[in-house]
């Protein structure tokens, strides 16, 4: 008789008299997937997975996650070896192009950052039509969509790239943006001649009237924050990113929809949670002014 052993290379399914083989995809963690791509075509059948709970969008090389098991890596690189030795700079080149960068490419790279930081001057108007109680997350989108209106080049593969070093350039000055119109305190301009992390606690916490020294140790610990938040795999805003990228929108208003995707309660609501604890605990007097610790809203005044 003729062996009826399924290889271990696909996965069959059957139905209706018909049995399609379909392939299996092993990830670079061992993690076994079904390959449903041609079900529809040759069945007519489509498969129903509420939540999206046992799906994978696509095959991915950049972040390995497992929460369960304290697991989190980079392009393969665990992240306490990255915490540990790397900037969110180098990080953020090794997310987007899959490799850690020369130093060369390091110092071309910071430069080109370092340039675009600063933010078009209509933008403090932008800012000032926002009421000072707004959550920080929906000014973030808007502000983050109305970069789109700023640069209406159609987008290519070279503009493109463009795009991702103005958004990491632009995020901390439109974030502290954001935190100075909220306290009603005058924005502060970035400043060449600081680092990406040092640079954002200038702007944060910073005024006109005095010299801001940046603490190093502050601005170490900001830095491996972000490197610790930079990617998270295929979740909630990452796939929404995808979802209106897919439709060739330009890249800012595909980030501004991650960016309203994290602002759920069920998403990135967990970290307004642990701010709100730490101000909880922060004394009264000392509450929104404390070394780096901004105000949180989680709702307006009726």
């Amino acid at each position: 008789m003729p062996s009826t052993t399924v290889p271990q290379n696909e996965a069959t399914i059957s139905f209706d008299g018909k049995t399609l083989p379909l392939p299996i995809i092993r990830g670079s963690e061992g993690e076994t997937g079904v390959n449903i791509e041609k079900l529809r075509a040759q069945t007519g059948m489509i498969t129903v997975d509420p939540g999206y709970g046992n799906t994978g969008a696509c095959r991915s090389a950049v972040t390995f996650i497992d929460g369960d098991k304290g697991i989190l890596r980079y392009r393969g690189y665990p992240i306490d070896q990255l915490a540990e030795n790397a900037t969110f700079l180098e990080v953020a080149w090794l997310l987007i192009h899959g490799e850690l960068p020369t130093e060369t490419q390091l110092k071309e790279f910071t430069t080109s950052v370092t340039r675009h930081t600063l933010l078009h001057e209509n933008f403090s108007r932008f800012f000032e039509a926002f009421p000072k109680d707004a959550h920080p997350m929906p000014v973030c989108a808007a502000s983050i969509a109305a970069l789109t209106t700023f640069y209406q080049a159609p987008e290519t593969n070279d503009n493109r790239d463009e795009s991702m070093v103005r958004l990491i350039a632009k995020m901390p000055t439109i974030a502290a943006y954001a935190y100075k119109h909220s306290i009603g305190q005058p924005f502060m301009y970035p400043q060449n001649k600081l680092d990406y992390a040092s640079n954002f606690l200038r702007m944060m916490f910073g005024t006109p009237c005095e010299e801001y020294e940046v603490d190093p140790v502050l601005a170490r610990t900001l830095d491996m924050l972000l490197i610790l938040h930079a990617d998270h795999e295929q979740n909630c805003s990452t796939s929404t990113v995808r979802m209106v990228g897919s439709s060739k929108a330009n890249v800012y208003a595909s980030i501004s929809s991650g960016i309203s995707a994290l602002w759920g309660p069920l998403h990135g609501g967990a970290n307004q949670q642990v701010i709100e604890m730490l101000e909880r605990s922060t004394p009264k007097g000392q509450r929104g002014v404390h070394r780096g610790a901004p105000r949180t809203r989680t709702r307006r005044p009726a």
